[in-house]
Formats: structure tokens, C-alpha cells, sequence
């Protein structure tokens, strides 16, 4: 058995502009791609998109992403590309479109394109992808035998998405290095399925500290939609330090907790991934006993980016301890990521940290 497992994209390409080099990029992996985006995503995109392809003699269907990566979604649109005898699959979006592209890849048997026209998730390098219910709630984790084939960034794209949008990839990109840590120390299996390599640990440790030293000046930039030094570097941290990071690293009990949230219902599910993700991370620190100047420094840091520390900030201020405990019961299910940091918490314990974090935020 494979004791260390290192995986990556085949390439990774970031830049600005880069979008308009795309059919120079991708004329070697076939000749007829299927492109998945929402609508939004098309509106900003098609022209760019498509001169780029056509410049190239690169014939191109499009399918239009209704919003949700659930199994009726991804069958639907597979479907549409067998019918169109499609031979790759360009995804061009956010974390869920992107998801949902890399399992109609899969399924068709083809290569993958990701084009993040976001930095709000570590998702675009990986290969893997999260499945949701048609409504929106976590049910599992879906590997596949390769990365991506190609992994194009334009940061000019980016840097105009919503600042929120950024500041939630910022959020997931924190959890790396604590959730690698945990993985390393409790002797846990990363998700490309080794050990935690030292390449995949050094990569998660530049990523926070890269966070930390450029992110909110970074995100202030992003205010407006500018594409500054600091910008570049945190789209790298948030795209491919992270994935690599997470990927060949070991996820724990922040993702484990983001999950967790998934099952209840109200307002919580407005959050995008990376808000949830950060409170988890906090949750995380709690249930690690980690002092609490260190928690406060990851709650301030959260502060200035507009990240949720609260109950409140999360829409769950009337939430009572029984759906507390559910987030428990699903965080720490024998198959979560919650093992990596330790196979004795339990649904309790997951509780009264979500408890215990609202209170310190309160306080400090």
C-alpha cells in the first residue's frame, strides 16, 4: 500500500486575460467541448469564451447550470453532452459548476477544463468533487482516477467577482494548514488516500501564511475590482495552495463541520461554502484547546474580511441544542472528515464548541 499520495492538475495557468488564450490552451484535448456555466457566469464570459474557441476551429455546445451539483443535475447534463457526442468538458464558474463538470466529465469518460471565475472555493484543482441534494443539502464526496487536465485562472475575472465571493475563498483557504496539521498529528489519511506528504504540508503552511500577510489588502482591492499583487497572491493561496494543500494534505473537523450545517434548515444556507467553512475552522480551534489569544487572532482576522463569528452572523442566534446536536451527529458520521482530527469527538462535544465559539467571539 502506497504510503504517500501526491496529486495535482495536469496544468495550472493564471493571469490576467488568460481567458482569451483559452482555445489555444485546450486545442489538444479535443475538438467539440461541452461548456457548463450558469447564467450569470455566461452572461460575463460567452463572448470572450467563444471568440477564443472559435479562433482555434474549436466547435463548442453549450449547457446552462441550473445552481445545485445533485445527482438529477449531473445526469441531466451528461445526457445533453453524450447526445451532442462531445469529446471534453470545459467548466466555467464557481465551486458547485465546477463540481458538477468535473462528474459529467467522469461520466463521459473525458477530459476536464475548470475555469474558477471566482477564488471562492479550494475546489478547481482537485479530483474530487461534493454532491449535494436538489436542495442543497450535503451528501457525499465523489473521488475520480485524475485531476483536472487543465486549471485557467483569469485574474481580471476574478478580481471583479463579488468581494464576498473572495473573502469566502479566503475562508476555506484558512482551514488548510489547521486541518493538515490535524491530519499529520492524528495519523490521518488525506484525500487522495496516503499520508500527508511533506510537499503537501509545506504547500497548506504558505498558503496561511500568505493569507495572513496579503489577504485584507487584498480583499479591500477586490473592493474595487482591482487586480493588485497581493490579489495575485491570494488567488494562488485560494486555488492552488489550498487544493493542493487539502488535497494531498487531509481535510478535518472545519469541512466536517460545514457539512454538519448542511442538514438544517432557515437562512444558514445563503452562506456560501467558505462562511460556513470559517466558522468551522474556529470550531476546529475550540475542540483542539487551543488558547484562546490564538482563536481571537482567527476571529479578528475572519472580522475584517466580513466572515461569520457568531451565531447570529451564521442566522442560527434561535438555535437550540438539539439541532446542535444534529450538526454533531452528521459532523462526526463514521465516514467524515472529523477523524482526522480525532475518532473520540462526539456529536456533544461539536455542540457546546459551536457554543463555546459564539461566546468567545462575543467577548473579544
Amino acid at each position: 500500500m502506497a504510503n504517500i499520495v501526491f496529486v495535482s492538475p495536469n496544468k495550472y495557468i493564471q493571469g490576467q486575460g488568460a481567458l482569451r488564450d483559452l482555445g489555444k490552451y485546450v486545442k489538444a484535448l479535443g475538438r467539440k467541448p461541452l461548456v457548463i456555466a450558469d447564467d450569470v457566469v455566461w452572461r460575463i464570459t460567452q463572448e470572450t469564451v467563444t471568440q477564443s474557441l472559435s479562433s482555434e476551429q474549436i466547435e463548442h455546445h453549450f449547457v446552462l447550470f441550473n445552481g445545485e451539483a445533485s445527482v438529477n443535475e449531473i445526469r441531466r447534463i451528461a445526457e445533453e453532452g453524450q447526445a451532442q457526442s462531445v469529446d471534453f468538458v470545459i467548466g466555467i464558474g464557481g465551486g458547485k459548476t465546477l463540481d458538477t463538470s468535473k462528474v459529467v466529465a467522469d461520466e463521459l469518460k473525458t477530459k476536464v477544463v475548470i475555469v474558477p471565475t471566482t477564488a471562492s472555493t479550494d475546489a478547481p484543482t482537485s479530483a474530487l468533487s461534493v454532491i449535494y441534494s436538489d436542495e442543497g443539502v450535503f451528501e457525499s464526496y465523489r473521488f475520480f482516477n485524475k485531476n483536472p487536465d487543465l486549471v485557467l485562472v483569469d485574474t481580471a475575472i476574478v478580481a471583479k467577482a463579488p468581494a464576498r465571493l473572495f473573502a469566502s475563498g479566503i475562508a476555506d483557504a484558512m482551514a488548510t494548514w489547521i486541518e493538515v496539521r490535524a491530519t499529520v498529528k492524528s495519523g490521518g489519511t488525506a484525500m487522495s488516500g496516503g499520508k500527508p506528504s511533506i510537499a503537501a504540508q509545506a504547500i497548506a503552511k504558505a498558503c496561511e501564511e500568505t493569507l495572513f500577510q496579503y489577504g485584507i489588502p487584498a480583499y479591500k482591492a477586490v473592493q474595487k475590482g482591482l487586480v493588485t499583487k497581493h490579489v495575485e497572491a491570494v488567488i494562488e493561496a485560494n486555488t492552488l495552495l489550498s487544493g493542493l494543500g487539502f488535497e494531498s494534505g487531509g481535510l478535518a473537523g472545519a469541512h466536517a463541520i460545514h457539512n454538519g450545517l448542511t442538514v438544517l434548515s432557515g437562512e444558514i444556507h445563503h452562506l456560501t461554502h467558505g462562511e460556513k467553512v470559517a466558522y468551522g475552522t474556529l470550531v476546529q480551534l475550540v475542540l483542539e484547546l487551543h488558547p484562546e489569544e490564538e482563536i481571537v487572532k482567527y476571529i479578528n482576522f475572519y472580522r475584517e474580511l466580513g466572515l461569520p463569528t457568531t451565531l447570529e452572523e451564521l442566522h442560527l442566534e434561535n438555535v437550540t441544542f438539539k439541532e446542535l446536536l444534529k450538526v454533531g451527529e452528521a459532523a462526526t458520521a463514521p465516514n467524515e472528515t472529523m477523524n482526522n482530527l480525532s475518532r473520540e469527538i462526539t456529536a456533544e462535544q461539536v455542540a457546546n464548541a459551536i457554543l463555546a465559539v459564539d461566546v468567545l467571539s462575543k467577548r473579544n
